[in-house]
């Protein structure tokens, strides 16, 4: 988060002494958020702190809990291991085409590489708590 906001400062910065923008900072940027996305995304699926709706699930009895519970870990599961395998192909295409970043022409798979594995990591633990949920007896 710090490098982020070092970043974006100094583009803000500079952009208003000199007209001018760092086109690497946006690209850093994206990259940073990215990963600060997934992250949370991972702890939260690890503590099953999604966003639910609260009045649905506290109004309901321990056993629907239980229910929405492996249901949302299920669905959390199955988008983040398909997001896992379109990013992977994305990186892949990166790679085999040799595309580059606009702002600092670098390689634009070394920005990309750690959404699949971020990606996944989200879908393990996911999948994780959902078998948690699951061996716990119903109450």
């Amino acid at each position: 988060m710090a490098a982020l906001v070092a970043i974006t400062l100094l583009n803000v910065v500079t952009r208003y002494l000199t007209d001018q923008s760092f086109a690497w900072t946006e690209e850093l940027s994206i990259v940073l958020m990215v990963v600060m996305t997934l992250a949370g995304a991972a702890a939260a699926a690890g503590r099953d702190g999604h966003v639910r709706i609260e009045a649905m699930y506290d109004s309901g009895s321990p056993r629907r809990r239980r229910a929405l519970r492996l249901f949302s870990a299920g669905v959390t599961t199955l988008v983040f291991a398909l997001l896992t395998v379109l990013f992977a192909r994305m990186v892949a295409d990166e790679f085999r085409w040799a595309e580059t970043s606009m702002g600092l022409g670098v390689p634009r798979w070394w920005f990309t590489a750690a959404a699949p594995l971020l990606t996944a990591a989200v879908a393990l633990r996911a999948l994780a708590w959902g078998l948690r949920v699951w061996r716990r007896q119903p109450e």
